[in-house]
């Protein structure tokens, strides 16, 4: 049911380092990016599929993780994604553009999470540096990047008390606690 993905549906950033992603499985996970809604159609999205351990290795590298947990370093090598996904658009892209980049970004995630997998969008990336190693063409950009792996921690969604209390944050037992607002506060009068 789809209410039980979306709400299984986290940004993962612990995962089983030794539970590799086949490159078929993202290909299935593309293929439903590539059937999701587009803006006027014009399908502008280009994927790197990353699931090699040494490019694996340099676009984990090449990124942050957790920004509010100040006292974390990131995942340790046995916690770290074992497949990414480069999401690139054309440098003239529109701003509707960006819209595709979130359908397309939840689809992925939302089936991998079907897969008994999870994920992390990554927008803090060095992308100057992935786009060079990875050679990708001069005339598109980087824009985000999906971890993908097997999830290896407890991620629990709660009710925010303070509407300024937004920072996730992990408990003694280290579960990952996520604030999230109220449905009365989202409704418009």
């Amino acid at each position: 049911m789809l209410s039980h993905l979306i709400k299984l549906n986290r940004s993962y950033r612990r995962f089983d380092a030794t539970h590799r992603i086949k490159r078929e499985e993202l290909i299935e996970l593309l293929e439903l990016a590539r059937l999701s809604p587009s803006a006027m159609n014009r399908q502008p999205i280009r994927y790197r599929l990353v699931s090699e351990p040494e490019e694996c290795d340099f676009v984990f590298s090449n990124s942050r993780w957790g920004s509010y947990l100040k006292d974390w370093s990131g995942p340790t090598p046995q916690q770290r994604p074992t497949a990414f996904f480069l999401l690139c658009l054309p440098l003239d892209a529109g701003t509707s553009q960006f819209i595709d980049m979130g359908i397309a970004a939840q689809t992925i995630l939302l089936a991998a999470t079907q897969m008994g997998l999870g994920g992390c969008m990554l927008a803090s990336v060095q992308k100057e540096e992935v786009h060079r190693h990875f050679r990708l063409p001069a005339d598109l950009q980087l824009v985000l990047a999906i971890a993908i792996g097997k999830p290896a921690e407890k991620v629990v969604l709660e009710t925010m008390k303070n509407p300024e209390a937004i920072e996730y944050w992990r408990d003694e037992n280290d579960v990952h606690h996520v604030p999230k607002r109220p449905l009365e506060d989202l409704i418009l009068p």
